[in-house]
């Protein structure tokens, strides 16, 4: 099997390229290095895998070579993108070409060179916007859902935030051309990922950012009032699914899925996070509170029954050993922080 991983070098390519190295497929990683920690992880992958075929290209820029990349891929994982929402309100075309065109430049290598191929897109829960349909009840320590346990793939679409805007246009893309011109694609809605070779900053990767801060004694800060909720997703279970959804594409074909921890790993920003964060620690924690940021969501949580259905997955990790491993990965690369 020969799989391509676009955007290989980032926090879930890198991670996912191991896994497929490890089984002893063939992979090829194309990615321009921009990103903060990829060219660390990198060099991980390369140190144990001498087989690890890597081209330095950008996917908005260098058609011609991703269209070669795609011509041989049995599997194409598009992961490259612009993913912080803060970072597309300030420059907002340079989000839309890496998420948007650039999604639209692997599609059009995808119809012209190898039709065939499976193609996984990484897409996003904030396409959802700010849930405004929902009924939302607040708590002492958090927002909860009324009336449902988690947002299903039918909840409206609702781009909010640049962002969100160019995130959804290149999922709303990939799942058309699956329709349009018969392709073999599958979108996953991807909740808050987390796990080891996450290098997290505080304008997204936000699990990994608070442990790294932690560790490397800079400050920390809770934007909004600490009680929104996210359902967390350790990184090996997100891979997982798009293995099992690759090996059923039969029926996974032009679907699109929302991928999460779901209701049982879901945690409050602030006041669940925070117990666990002293736990591990062992230290009490008093970050300061800022206003919320544009585009924040209150609340999401993740249906994840279709994935349960359509290719029987679901998450087999916990939040709190999932943390673990992360907190624990942190202390052995400290260096690597430095």
């Amino acid at each position: 099997m020969k799989h391509l991983v676009i955007g290989g070098a980032g926090f879930i390519g890198s991670n996912l390229a191991n896994t497929l190295l490890k089984s002893g497929d063939s992979v090829t990683i194309l990615d321009n290095l921009s990103r903060e920690g990829s060219k660390k992880n990198l060099d991980w992958l390369q140190t144990q895998y001498p087989n690890l075929e890597f081209i330095k290209a950008d996917i908005v820029t260098d058609q011609e070579i991703l269209n070669n990349a795609v011509k041989s891929a049995d599997r194409i994982y598009h992961l490259a993108a612009q993913v912080a929402v803060t970072s597309s309100v300030l420059n907002p075309r340079h989000d839309f070409e890496i998420n948007a065109l650039g999604t639209l430049n692997v599609l059009e290598a995808l119809r012209l060179y190898n039709p065939k191929a499976v193609l996984i897109f990484a897409s996003t829960n904030k396409v959802y916007g700010n849930l405004d349909n929902l009924e939302i009840e607040e708590t002492e320590s958090r927002y909860k859902l009324k009336n449902i346990d988690g947002v299903s793939e039918l909840q409206p679409l609702d781009f909010h935030s640049p962002y969100g805007c160019s995130k959804g246009s290149g999922d709303q893309y990939v799942r058309d051309y699956g329709r349009i011109y018969d392709l073999n694609t599958i979108v996953f809605r991807q909740s808050c990922i987390y796990g080891p070779r996450q290098f997290g900053v505080e304008d997204q990767g936000w699990v990994a950012w608070f442990i790294i801060a932690l560790m490397t004694q800079k400050p920390i800060t809770i934007y909004g009032d600490g009680k929104q909720v996210r359902d967390l997703l350790y990184v090996d279970d997100l891979i997982r699914a798009y293995q099992m959804a690759a090996d059923n594409i039969e029926k996974t074909r032009g679907q699109v899925f929302n991928l999460g921890g779901g209701p049982d790993n879901s945690i409050s920003i602030y006041f669940d996070f925070k117990k666990l964060l002293e736990k591990l620690f062992g230290k009490n924690l008093s970050p300061p509170f800022l206003p919320a940021r544009p585009g924040d969501q209150k609340i999401y949580i993740s249906d994840i029954s279709k994935a349960k259905k359509y290719f029987n997955w679901e998450p087999k990790i916990d939040v709190e050993n999932g943390l673990e491993n992360l907190y624990l990965w942190v202390k052995e690369n400290l260096s690597l922080f430095s």
